[in-house]
C-alpha cells in the first residue's frame, strides 16, 4: 500500500486543467473532470487487481479488501458529485459477461456500498448508475443484473431498502421496486421492508 497522499494526488489529477482564456462564466466555477483519465484509472486499477489475484479463487474473493479497493473508496469519498458519477459509470461499464474482471467490479461496487454506508449521497449515486442502465430495454449485461440483484436481495448485508433515497419519495420507491421485480422476480421480493427513512 502506498502513502495516503497518493490517493489525494490521484483525485487531484482527475480534474481537467482549465485554460486562462475560459473567462469567468458560471461554468468555469464548476469542477470539470477528465472522463478519459477516470476511465483509464478505473481500468488500470481493476486490471491490476485481477492480475494480482490470478486464477486463485481464494485470493479472488479477497480482492475487495486490498489497496485497489482503497483507491476506489478514497476516490468515491474525495471526488465531488460530478467526478464520483463519472467514476461509478466507469466502474459500471465493466459489468459485462461472466469473467474475473466483471466479478471484480461487481464485488467492488457492492463493497463500495458497504464501505461508504455513512454517506447516503454515494449510495444514492451507486443506485442511480445501476438503475439508469436497467430502465432501458433489455438485454442487460449479465454483470449489471447480478450486481443489482445482489444489492436488493441481500438486505442484511447492504441494508438497501432502509436508506432514505429508497423510501423518501413514493415514485422513486415504485421505480426501484419495479426494476428489482423485473430483475429478480416478484415472488423473491415479497419481503421488501416498508417504512420510513432513517
Amino acid at each position: 500500500r502506498g502513502p495516503a497522499s497518493l490517493l489525494e494526488t490521484i483525485a487531484q489529477e482527475l480534474f481537467v486543467a482549465e485554460s486562462p482564456d475560459n473567462g469567468s462564466s458560471e461554468e468555469s466555477n464548476t469542477p470539470s473532470y477528465d472522463v478519459h483519465v477516470i476511465n483509464a484509472v478505473v481500468m488500470y486499477v481493476g486490471v491490476s487487481a485481477v492480475a494480482q489475484a490470478g486464477r486463485d479463487s481464494a485470493v479472488a474473493s479477497q480482492m475487495v479488501n486490498s489497496a485497489h479497493m482503497d483507491v476506489f473508496v478514497a476516490l468515491a469519498r474525495r471526488l465531488r458529485p460530478q467526478g464520483r458519477y463519472m467514476l461509478l459509470n466507469a466502474m459500471a461499464n465493466q459489468l459485462r459477461y461472466p469473467n474475473s474482471h466483471t466479478n471484480y467490479f461487481s464485488s467492488t461496487l457492492l463493497q463500495l456500498f458497504v464501505k461508504c454506508s455513512d454517506n447516503e449521497l454515494i449510495l444514492e449515486q451507486i443506485t442511480r448508475v445501476l438503475l439508469e442502465r436497467l430502465v432501458v430495454n433489455r438485454p442487460h449485461p449479465w454483470g449489471l443484473m447480478i450486481t443489482f440483484i445482489e444489492l436488493v436481495k441481500n438486505n442484511k448485508q447492504y441494508n438497501f431498502w432502509s436508506h432514505s433515497f429508497t423510501v423518501s419519495d413514493p415514485e422513486v420507491r415504485r421505480l426501484v421496486e419495479s426494476v428489482a421485480r423485473s430483475c429478480v422476480g416478484p415472488a423473491q421480493l415479497n419481503n421488501i421492508p416498508t417504512g420510513s427513512a432513517k
